[in-house]
């Protein structure tokens, strides 16, 4: 089960590497809710759609550092580089919670800090 779940979250990731928003949110529950701790929550696939239509205009970089996986929950700590709400390129460091249900991603607590 371990790497079955850690499986999705990189077939997912792989998918917003190459741009490809709906192929991600194909990995995502239909109620998916998603908490950005001391900023937002988005609740539901089409509110997750709408964000990533903005802070994904450019497909981000990132380095997973590692990927830790037990029971229901995956987590990915590393960093990702994308545009800011300025447009400039930014960096960041992040810990990504992830809770799988029923082989998809139905929850995330991401912790995100700007370099």
């Amino acid at each position: 089960m371990t790497e079955s779940i850690k499986a999705i979250l990189e077939k997912a990731n792989a998918a917003i590497i190459e741009g490809d928003h709906e192929g991600f949110l194909a990995f995502c529950t239909d109620d998916t809710e998603w908490t950005f701790i001391g900023d937002i929550t988005l609740r539901g696939k089409e509110a997750v759609r709408q964000w990533m239509a903005t802070a994904y205009v450019e497909p981000p970089k990132f380095n997973v550092e590692n990927l830790i996986a037990g029971g229901d929950y995956v987590t990915a700590l590393g960093t990702i580089s994308m545009k800011d709400e300025n447009g400039k390129e930014a960096d960041y460091s992040y810990c990504d919670v992830w809770r799988i249900r029923d082989g998809k991603m139905a929850e995330l607590k991401a912790f995100v800090i700007k370099l």
